[in-house]
């Protein structure tokens, strides 16, 4: 039986995120909080936990690995299907700007519907246990994409109702016999 462990770090912060402003693929960068929460992150990561890094290629999930990634003596490959859900023309707006439209069932251009983002978060899933089978891997990637994860791999049990994700928080999946488990869900930042 081959065990794969998959942990989920969320990048850290930007301006975007203080502001709580969809950011989406939009690529906004990390700010000074951002970039000590992935050295405190680093921090409390160890070297012998993690086979492979792979990242987003947003800067602000890219540059959270890359620090990581130096930290541990290690480097980053990055994976495309860990990028952020587009939120097309909404990128930018407030989350309850956002969230005001969304519900209106407004068209937004642009928007990568949750159907598709499942299928992306599957095809992912399916990347990990199949070219990364038996190996510990780091992936920095996003917010709702971690979300998403959760939501499949936990049949909709994770994240609980209002919880949100914190910038540099990590959860832990393993696949072992052909499905996905829930190893660790913490949605706290690391080190705190």
């Amino acid at each position: 039986m081959t065990e794969t462990l998959l942990g989920l770090l969320r990048h850290g912060q930007t301006d975007w995120n203080i502001d709580l402003r969809l950011q989406g693929s939009t690529d906004i960068p990390l700010n000074d909080t951002g970039r000590a929460q992935a050295l405190q992150a680093a921090s409390v990561l160890n070297r012998e936990d993690w086979d492979v890094i792979i990242a987003s290629p947003l800067s602000r999930a890219k540059d959270t690995a890359d620090i990581v990634a130096k930290e541990l003596g290690m480097n980053v490959i990055i994976v495309p299907e860990l990028i952020e859900r587009s939120f097309g023309v909404a990128e930018g707006l407030d989350h309850a700007s956002w969230r005001k439209m969304y519900e209106s069932h407004a068209v937004i251009e642009g928007l990568e519907s949750l159907e598709d983002l499942r299928a992306r978060t599957i095809l992912l899933l399916d990347l990990i246990a199949n070219e990364y089978a038996g190996q510990r891997v780091l992936a920095v990637s996003h917010g709702a994409f971690i979300r998403k994860v959760l939501t499949i791999i936990s049949n909709g049990e994770l994240p609980r109702e209002g919880e949100r994700l914190s910038n540099a928080s990590l959860n832990k999946f393993i696949h072992s016999d052909n499905a996905w488990t829930v190893a660790e869900y913490k949605p706290e930042s690391l080190g705190i």
